[in-house]
């Protein structure tokens, strides 16, 4: 049987000079950009079909389906301005797998085939997240504050606010949804251990409301709507902990 300590230690590293490193941030960084500008100038000739598109769940609720515009010029910015989020969206595989890049030379061989699985992982969790709020989300919610509306109110939603909102509930169901790689990440690095967090899970349930106060709007839909995933996610992520755990004694006893 092999010593783990023993492999890594005589794995040897790739090494560079400060300077090395930060031309090779550099030219990562580049690549990020590159990718997120070519997808965002590709995607502008239907930007506004684009916002058409992430605007149907409320429009479907409002009176007439219409929305308005307070500013001179948010008719042009705001589609552009959800053109360039859509560009990074898309883009996040390049985006992470750049990131990847960067850090994989510091990582031991035995790292490196954890991470790639869980980078691809994140990857996916990231665009249910995304797709979790617009299917799921959005029609309840607006559906909710379109309907309780004291009588004699028109419910007459800004485009710019429309698209401050939603951005923020994207993010907050991304980040949400990679709850299992986080509960991974933390068991492997040897903070914690998958029994310990099974004992942590009434802590978990609150916390996660706790944390949809604070990422959603104050109403209790969405709140309810980001706790329970995030609580669900966090038993996937102890179950994935215990696999990575099973397979890593697996690896230490050949």
């Amino acid at each position: 049987m092999s010593d783990p300590e023993n492999t890594n230690s005589s794995e040897e590293l790739e090494e560079g000079t400060l300077l090395s490193h930060l031309v090779e941030l550099r030219s990562r960084l580049l690549r990020i950009v590159s990718a997120v500008l070519l997808v965002f100038i590709g995607l502008l000739p239907w930007a506004g079909d684009i916002f058409a598109l992430v605007s149907t769940p409320l429009r479907n609720v409002l009176p007439g389906g219409q929305m308005i515009a307070t500013q001179v010029a948010s008719p042009l910015l705001t589609p552009f301005k959800l053109t360039f989020f859509t560009a990074l969206f898309l883009a996040m595989p390049v985006v992470l797998y750049q990131l990847w890049a960067f850090v994989a030379p510091g990582l031991y061989k035995k790292e490196r085939r954890f991470a790639l699985p869980l980078l691809a992982s994140s990857i996916l969790l990231f665009y249910l997240g995304i797709a979790f709020a617009y299917y799921v989300v959005f029609p309840l919610m607006f559906n909710f504050f379109t309907s309780i509306a004291p009588e004699g109110v028109e419910v007459q939603t800004d485009i710019s606010q429309f698209l401050d909102f939603i951005t923020t509930i994207f993010f907050a169901f991304g980040l949400a949804f990679e709850v299992p790689i986080a509960t991974v990440l933390i068991v492997w690095t040897g903070l914690t251990t998958p029994k310990k967090l099974g004992t942590a899970r009434p802590y978990v349930f609150l916390g996660a409301f706790v944390v949809g106060m604070f990422l959603t709007p104050p109403d209790m839909i969405s709140q309810t709507l980001l706790a329970v995933p995030v609580y669900l996610l966090y038993e996937l992520g102890i179950v994935m902990s215990r696999i990575f755990a099973i397979r890593e004694e697996d690896e230490i006893s050949d």
